[in-house]
């Protein structure tokens, strides 16, 4: 062990110092260097050392030090406790010229999160009280592992309780192994479907509380409890779910029109409107470079020999009217 893994609160007694702490109990001492690696048996005054002999350390009994240590709890409830009543104090004289809406007792309606940490805690709190269903709307953000974790046990724990989740991804993520590894471990009503585009991350829990990004970068977002509003997003998000084709629990084929696969129709759709390249793959979840093969293999089925003759031809081959036809 070292002392970078044996790394935890001072306050706290971990297995290693508890072992060692009995050990010294039952032979008497233990070497001053056996405690290198666990310093919270010093810090807790779990250990002394000899007064003759330096190089050891004999047990202080349990009886003196639990109450001790029970003590040092106590102190630090009581000043968490003076800690609110400050705070009580200060912010009474505030609640007095809130806003007409705090003023009455009321939960605002709209509330600005700041910080992946806020938002990810009232996400959490949120998804605790939740009973009965979570609507998401997941576009690609390349999100790490961890973010992934969090979100998978808030999820699973709602399932637990038995709700449900539908969430919609973009077509891109049909075959991503962070999602496919996600559903292989959630158990229980969860839903899963897939669109060429999807809106920014939605999140709305039983109908009541919605969540929406308020920046770019995501850094700030938005707690809506108003009940319009949030009628809105479900609303929304209902008749995206009906053009959406199934993915789990089992997925349905994207067929493919006279060769013509539905990715590259809907890349096909996006650069009639004239958009680049850059914004076609961030559109339809996917980098760049994917984004030109695909281009690449459009212009090459179509026989276009420049950018400007692919829109040309895109519009004459009646593939974007097969995909209407289609759904």
């Amino acid at each position: 062990m070292t002392a970078t893994a044996h790394e935890h609160a001072s306050e706290e007694l971990c297995r290693a110092g508890l072992e060692l702490y009995t050990r010294a109990l039952r032979e008497g001492h233990v070497t001053l260097q056996e405690t290198a690696l666990v310093p919270c048996v010093i810090d807790l005054g779990l250990l002394q050392p000899e007064i003759e002999d330096r190089t050891s350390l004999h047990p202080v009994p349990p009886a003196v030090v639990l109450p001790r240590l029970l003590r040092a709890t106590t102190d630090a409830i009581a000043h968490q406790r003076r800690r609110e009543v400050r705070l009580a104090e200060a912010f009474e004289p505030l609640m007095r010229i809130g806003s007409p809406q705090t003023a009455t007792g009321e939960s605002p309606t709209l509330s600005v999160l700041s910080g992946l940490e806020q938002i990810n805690r009232s996400i959490s709190q949120t998804m605790a009280d939740a009973q009965q269903e979570l609507l998401a709307i997941q576009p690609h953000t390349g999100r790490g592992a961890a973010a992934q974790g969090a979100s998978l046990g808030r999820d699973q724990a709602l399932l637990d309780r038995g709700g449900r989740i539908r969430t919609l991804y973009q077509h891109t993520l049909r075959h991503s192994p962070t999602v496919i590894a996600r559903y292989e471990v959630l158990k229980g009503d969860a839903e899963a479907r897939t669109l060429d585009e999807v809106t920014e991350r939605l999140l709305i829990v039983d109908r009541t509380v919605a969540f929406i990004p308020a920046s770019k970068d995501r850094t700030l977002a938005l707690e809506v409890r108003n009940p319009a509003l949030v009628r809105f997003f479900v609303t929304a998000f209902e008749r995206l779910w009906r053009l959406a084709t199934p993915m789990y629990p089992k997925a349905a084929p994207q067929p493919s029109l006279d060769g013509v696969t539905p990715r590259q129709r809907a890349i096909a759709s996006l650069l009639v409107e004239g958009h680049t390249d850059a914004v076609v793959a961030d559109r339809l979840g996917m980098n760049v470079r994917t984004a030109r093969v695909h281009i690449a293999k459009l212009a090459a089925f179509l026989g276009s020999e420049s950018r400007a003759q692919l829109g040309y031809l895109i519009g004459q081959s009646g593939i974007l009217e097969q995909k209407g036809q289609g759904q």
